[in-house]
């Protein structure tokens, strides 16, 4: 599932053209993606100008002059193209409509937006922007990690008292919101933290360590378009490419890359889960 950096990296991309720009038209080719797409939902948004476009930790988030947002989660395999007039700097036209296009929304001055989603895993809803924050969806998610309100005393705080193993707890969205099990491998291997630990025993140094660690590794991701593991594309077609940077994910059997370290990388289970990182110096 796309995590956060491969989020705000489609974000990034439908930027240009959602913010500002005013929904000519709207289609859906059925009637339902996860769920059931919600009741005249074409008909509210044809006509509608677009005032943001936001993320909310995997979810994107399109402010509408209706008073309504529109709530995109990509899912499993969903994934947003532009075609049509070039819009900015990330547009680049891409492809003939596929089987899987589901939605399509026909933007003033000529780009159109389509999302395809093979699995349908993926899901869009309308809900009033005031009480978004409110909404199930959204009410219990934990902090940003790339907030302004993310920082070690804030990462101590969500950890406190935390009894779980600490690749868990960092998984939490209840805690930290957008974090995934690629990002998390990767930012407890770059603060040198085993995932076994129990969450509510670092200290304070560590605590730092690991929180700079996860805003440094979730930057690099996006500026690199995000992992390319199965079906994550950018709104141009282009693959994310922080895959060939990884330390420790899907790198079972390969060495360390810390100095000075000669462990290797090893991989157990946690949560149905694989988890990846070196015994010898995440401790």
């Amino acid at each position: 599932m796309p995590e956060l950096p491969e989020v705000e990296t489609v974000r990034r991309g439908l930027t240009a053209t959602f913010v500002g720009g005013r929904i000519l038209a709207a289609a859906a080719h059925r009637p339902n993606l996860r769920f059931p797409l919600p009741q005249s939902f074409a008909e509210r948004l044809t006509g509608r100008r677009v005032l943001d476009l936001r993320r909310r930790a995997k979810y994107l988030l399109a402010d509408l002059d209706s008073g309504e947002t529109l709530v995109m989660h990509l899912g499993m395999s969903g994934s947003f193209r532009v075609e049509g007039e070039p819009v900015g700097e990330f547009h680049h036209p891409r492809g003939k409509p596929g089987t899987h296009d589901h939605v399509e929304l026909a933007f003033e001055g000529g780009a159109r937006v389509v999302y395809n989603d093979p699995r349908r895993f993926g899901f869009m809803d309308l809900i009033e922007t005031q009480a978004l924050e409110r909404h199930p969806l959204f009410a219990a998610l934990g902090v940003e990690p790339l907030g302004p309100d993310f920082h070690a005393a804030a990462l101590a705080s969500v950890l406190a008292g935390a009894r779980t193993p600490l690749k868990a707890a960092l998984l939490d969205q209840r805690r930290i919101a957008g974090l995934g099990n690629i990002y998390v491998c990767e930012a407890l291997h770059g603060a040198r933290l085993s995932p076994l630990r129990q969450a509510g025993g670092l200290k304070p140094a560590e605590t730092r360590k690991l929180a700079r660690a996860i805003v440094e590794v979730l930057q690099a991701a996006i500026e690199a378009g995000g992992s390319t593991l199965r079906d994550h594309r950018q709104t141009d077609g282009e693959l994310g490419y922080f895959q060939h940077s990884f330390a420790v994910y899907d790198r079972e059997g390969a060495g360390c890359g810390h100095p000075r370290c000669g462990g290797m990388i090893a991989r157990t289970v946690q949560s149905g889960r694989s988890t990846f990182y070196c015994a010898t110096c995440q401790r």
